[in-house]
C-alpha cells in the first residue's frame, strides 16, 4: 500500500541551499582582512594620536559588521536548508542578506553625503600626508577585497545542486537568467563602494594639496555618494523583486508555455514562475487539455537548464467544444 511507501511521493526542498557557496568562503576571507585592517588602524590612531587613522579604523568596524551580515545570511541558509519550516528552503535568506547589505550601503551614501556637504559649506583644516597615506591603504586593502569578491557576476551553476526525484524535473546545467547571488553582490559593493572612495580621495587630496583646490575633497564625497546609492538603489530593486515573488523571467514563462502548448489540445490557463533562490526557480502550471495526462507528463515536457526545481501541475479536461468534464 502506498501508505507504506509514502516517501517514495516526498522529496527535498533544500534545492542545494546545504551546500556551502564560493561566495561564502570569499566574503570570509574578505571579513578576516578587514578586521585585521580595523585593529592595527584603530590601534595605531590611538597609538600615535592620528585622528585620520582612528576614523578609518571606526570606517572598517562598520565595514566589517555589514560584511558579517551577508556572512550570516550564507551559514543560516546552509544550516537551515533542511528545516521544513521554510516551504522552499532557504534560498531566499541569501536575498534578505542582499536587501538588508543594499539598505545599510544607502545609509552609506547617504552619510557620505551629509559630510561632504558639510565640508563643502565649512571647510576644515586637513593633514594631507596622513590623509593620502590612509587614503592609500584603504585602496590597497579594499582593491583587494573587491578582487577576491569579483567574480559575483558570474552565475552558479545548478550542476552543483543533488540530484531530485524526476516528478520535480530539477535540472543540473544552472540557469541563466540574471539571479545572481545577490549575497555576495551585496559584499561586493560594500568593499567597492570604499574602494572607490578611497580612489576619489586621493585625487581629490592631491588636487588640494599642491593645487589648492580645497573644495575637489568634499565635492569628491558627494560624487562618490551618488554613485554608491545608484548601486544601493539597484540592488534595493532587484532584491525586492525576489522577495515580493514577482513573475520570473520572460523567456523561462515563454519557453515553459510553448513546450506545454505544443502538444494538440494543451492550453494553459495559468502561469506563474518565481524565484525561490540564486538560479532557482519553482513553476505552477494550470492548463486545459482534450487529452488530460499525469501531472508527470507535463513536467517532463519543461525543458532542462533553465533552473526550474519544483513543479506543480493542475490538469483540466475539457471536452471538444470547451467545456469543463467532470472528472
Amino acid at each position: 500500500m502506498h501508505e507504506d511507501n509514502i516517501h517514495l511521493w516526498q522529496h527535498s526542498h533544500a534545492f542545494g541551499q546545504h551546500l556551502k557557496r564560493p561566495g561564502e568562503t570569499r566574503t570570509l576571507i574578505v571579513i578576516a582582512i578587514t578586521t585585521t585592517m580595523m585593529v592595527v588602524e584603530i590601534t595605531a590612531g590611538i597609538a600615535f594620536g592620528s585622528m585620520a587613522l582612528l576614523a578609518d579604523g571606526l570606517h572598517m568596524a562598520s565595514h566589517t559588521a555589514a560584511l558579517s551580515i551577508n556572512a550570516f545570511a550564507y551559514i543560516y541558509a546552509r544550516r537551515h536548508a533542511h528545516n521544513e519550516h521554510f516551504s522552499f528552503g532557504t534560498g531566499k535568506v541569501n536575498t534578505l542578506g542582499g536587501y538588508t547589505g543594499a539598505v545599510l550601503l544607502a545609509g552609506f551614501a547617504l552619510v557620505m553625503a551629509w559630510e561632504s556637504v558639510d565640508r563643502l559649506i565649512s571647510p576644515v583644516q586637513i593633514a594631507f600626508n596622513q590623509a593620502i597615506f590612509v587614503a592609500v591603504l584603504g585602496l590597497i586593502v579594499n582593491g583587494a577585497s573587491v578582487l577576491i569578491l569579483g567574480q559575483h557576476h558570474q552565475p552558479e551553476q545548478a550542476k552543483d545542486l543533488p540530484d531530485q526525484l524526476d516528478t520535480h524535473n530539477h535540472n543540473h546545467d544552472g540557469g541563466q537568467h540574471g539571479h545572481h547571488d545577490h549575497n555576495l553582490v551585496s559584499a561586493y559593493l560594500h568593499v567597492l563602494a570604499d574602494a572607490l572612495t578611497s580612489l576619489l580621495a586621493i585625487f581629490a587630496l592631491l588636487g588640494a594639496k599642491y593645487f589648492g583646490f580645497i573644495w575637489a575633497d568634499p565635492l569628491m564625497g558627494i560624487v562618490g555618494a551618488l554613485l554608491v546609492a545608484r548601486w544601493s538603489l539597484g540592488l534595493l530593486k532587484t532584491t525586492s523583486t525576489v522577495l515580493l515573488d514577482h513573475e520570473g523571467p520572460e523567456d523561462v514563462r515563454k519557453v515553459i508555455k510553448d513546450r506545454i502548448e505544443a502538444e494538440d489540445g494543451n492550453r494553459i490557463s495559468d502561469l506563474h514562475v518565481w524565484a525561490v533562490g540564486p538560479n532557482i526557480y519553482s513553476v505552477i502550471i494550470s492548463l486545459v487539455t482534450h487529452h488530460p495526462k499525469p501531472p508527470d507528463h507535463y513536467k517532463r515536457l519543461v525543458p532542462p537548464g533553465m533552473g526550474v526545481m519544483h513543479i506543480v501541475v493542475e490538469v483540466h479536461p475539457c471536452d471538444e467544444r470547451g467545456d469543463p468534464l467532470m472528472v
